[in-house]
């Protein structure tokens, strides 16, 4: 499993770590098959229940790429396309981006975790100078680090299907992607 904006050129050590592992195992001599979701969400993840679990303590969310958007892809819908996957050859020596059925701002998203816990705060957009220094504050205080500089990086380029791509997860898997809502349920 790669990553959605996988790239060996990319803003970030993340995604040009990503693209270099594609390259590895694209030139490995094995059967591959890649898949690169965009930001997967699910039940207990760490992404949508982070910002949940931060509302319930700050008054406001100071947010650095609150305009950057996302496409998440539900946790279920992604491991079903790795077992079909297996049953399906033509998929050998293929890369697929698995996305959700649709976009979101980190601002949106952000306002929906408050609400699946019941808590929902001002989401304040800053300005990316003052994001950067927020991160590296986040980095170098003790235990785990919520946003760091190259999460930043990441967010220099949106997290979405690139134009006009049909989503894998229904195009090659017959999968419906189920919306962020289902949290909600």
């Amino acid at each position: 499993m790669s990553a959605l904006g996988a790239d060996s050129n990319g803003p970030s050590m993340y995604q040009r770590s990503k693209g270099d592992g594609e390259k590895l195992v694209m030139n490995s001599g094995l059967d591959w098959t890649i898949f690169r979701p965009s930001v997967v969400f699910g039940e207990n993840d760490s992404f949508i229940n982070l910002f949940a679990s931060l509302q319930k303590f700050a008054p406001v969310m100071p947010l650095a790429g609150a305009d950057v958007n996302f496409q998440p892809v539900y946790v279920s819908d992604v491991a079903s396309a790795f077992v079909k996957a297996i049953s399906m050859p033509q998929t050998i020596k293929k890369s697929f981006n698995l996305a959700g059925p649709k976009i979101h701002s980190l601002g949106d998203l952000v306002r929906f975790a408050g609400r699946k816990v019941g808590c929902s705060r001002l989401v304040i957009p800053i300005p990316a100078s003052f994001g950067y220094l927020q991160a590296w504050m986040l980095e170098i205080m003790p235990g785990k680090t919520l946003m760091s500089r190259d999460n930043l990086a990441s967010m220099k380029v949106d997290n979405t299907l690139p134009n006009y791509e049909e989503n894998a997860l229904e195009k090659v898997f017959g999968i419906s992607p189920q919306p962020l809502e289902i949290l909600l349920k």
